[in-house]
């Protein structure tokens, strides 16, 4: 499996347009999982993580017109760009 995290910026009070977007988004063909975390410390501060079956899977949806579509809509709601980790997943329960 291979994926990405990203740390992204919101305004607090888009919260709700986040998960709305979330909830809305379809699921790209390969994606296993996809989570937002909102963290405690900072509600402002979130952690999207998207869970492909493969790195082929995962980079075929990076590089869709699809996908760029969902990044725009999701660009939209953050105060800067968010920060991309992506790699091979080692371990799963």
């Amino acid at each position: 499996m291979y994926g990405t995290i990203a740390r992204i910026k919101i305004d607090p009070t888009k919260s709700e347009d986040l998960k709305a977007l979330a909830d809305t988004m379809a699921t790209p063909p390969g994606q296993v999982a996809r989570y937002v975390y909102q963290m405690d410390a900072n509600p402002g501060v979130h952690f999207l993580v998207a869970v492909f079956e493969s790195k082929e899977a995962y980079w075929a949806n990076a590089h869709s017109p699809e996908q760029n579509e969902r990044f725009m809509q999701l660009r939209a709601l953050l105060l800067e760009d968010p920060e991309w980790h992506d790699g091979a997943i080692v371990s799963a329960a």
